[in-house]
């Protein structure tokens, strides 16, 4: 394993685990909210969203920031 892949906080970390774990956590309705993407309200379902999030490079770097922010946040301990 390189030192890049280690330094990665998301490497072996799928999208679909990211927002399934994001939605779990917040729902469609806030989580949309939090990252101000509104496909996650008018489609909420995990497909649509793994479809525009890697189409939209901007919109995926979202959606890890609040992963890792989540993972990172002293109340998930």
């Amino acid at each position: 394993m390189s030192n890049t892949q280690k330094n990665n906080p998301l490497h072996g970390v799928t999208l679909e685990k990211i927002v399934t774990e994001l939605v779990e956590r917040y729902g469609w309705e806030r989580l949309g909210n939090l990252i101000t993407i509104r496909c996650f309200q008018k489609d909420p379902s995990v497909k649509s969203s793994l479809r525009f999030l890697r189409k939209t490079p901007w919109a995926r770097t979202k959606v890890e920031e609040l992963y890792l922010a989540t993972k990172s946040s002293p109340w998930d301990q």
